[in-house]
Order: C-alpha cells, then structure tokens, then sequence
C-alpha cells in the first residue's frame, strides 16, 4: 500500500500497535506510520557457505543494512558458484514480487566467479550507472574486490537486481552506495516518480 512521500506501508497497514497491560487490558492504541523502502531478498554466492562448511556473515551484515535503509527482507538464500543455481535464485526472487535483490559475491575474475554471467540472463534492462558507481565507490574506500568486480545492476519486470563483490568492505561500501540509489529506482518503476 502506498502512502505519501512515496513511502510503503508495512503489510498494508498502518501498523495499529495496542500495548496490552499484565491482565490482557488494553492499555493504549496508536497508529504507527511505517515507512518501508521495499521488499528485498538477499542472495549469497559462496561455494563454501551453500554447503555448510563455514558460517554466513554476510548475509545478516546485507539485512542489517537494508534494513537500516528501511527495506523488509523477506530472506537470505545461500546458492553455490553455479550459473544455473544463481539464475534460479534471481528469476525465484524476482518472480515472488520482491522490489530488490541483492547477490553477494562472485562477481571477480577466477573461474568460478559467474554472479554477473547468470545475472546477465535475468535481466531486462541494464543500469550501468548503478554497478559503476559501485565499482567507483568501492575503489575510493580501498575495497579493491569492488573496484575490480564486474559485478551487474538493472531491471528484471519491475524488479531492481544488483550484483555486489563479497568482500565485507565490499558489502559496507556497496550498501551505503546503492540504497538511496536503490528507493529512488524502485520509486521510478512503482510509477511515484514521473
């Protein structure tokens, strides 16, 4: 549901909160305006963490921030450095409605770094200005993974993906970068923006 200032609000309410006293009285009801940026779902590539052998940090760093920008994400899918699993991720993200995905990692020069190749095919629409100025960013803050990523932003239906280096600096700069980016896209393919 849309609300002024190309704002949503949260579950199509406006987020009624009655705090309800030790015997189950209501004790007060107010109305909480929720601002929220969109729905993301994060995507991790990392060969190591798809199979359990170490822990995902990166993941929850992603959902912090975003939600820090106001975003809900709906959730953290861990892929392996495959083109066909990342592909199905992406296209699953972007099909299920979410405003934003956001890949982590994969996006180097080794081999096994497809993220951008599988990423190509989803896309509709490419937004160079997006993943350069992640590129540019990531290089002025001394994230040298972000400066060389060929990492990929753009437009998939009405869905904004954005591939991100996975390097933490990486994932701190990126986010900082891409999120005001980001809520203005997702304005701009909502139709608030003209």
């Amino acid at each position: 549901m849309q609300t002024g200032g190309g704002r949503r609000e949260l579950g199509g309410i406006a987020g009624q909160l009655e705090l309800v006293g030790a015997l189950g009285t209501t004790v007060s009801t107010m109305e909480i305006d929720t601002p929220v940026a969109g729905r993301a779902l994060v995507v991790i590539v990392d060969d190591r963490t798809a199979h359990g052998d170490t822990v995902d940090s990166t993941g929850p760093l992603v959902t912090e921030l975003l939600n820090e920008a106001g975003f809900i994400v709906d959730a953290t899918v861990l892929v392996s450095a495959d083109e066909v699993e990342i592909r199905n991720a992406l296209n699953t993200a972007v099909i299920g409605g979410v405003d934003l995905v956001i890949s982590v990692g994969g996006t180097g020069v080794s081999p096994r770094d497809v993220t951008p190749d599988a990423t190509a095919d989803v896309l509709d629409r490419e937004l160079l200005g997006i993943s350069e100025a992640l590129r540019t960013s990531g290089l002025a803050a001394g994230s040298l993974d972000a400066g060389l990523s060929r990492g990929l932003a753009g437009v998939s239906g009405s869905t904004l993906v954005v591939n991100i280096a996975g390097s933490r600096a990486a994932v701190r700069d990126g986010m900082a970068t891409l999120t005001p980016l980001a809520a203005h896209v997702i304005d701009q393919l909502s139709g608030m923006l003209d």
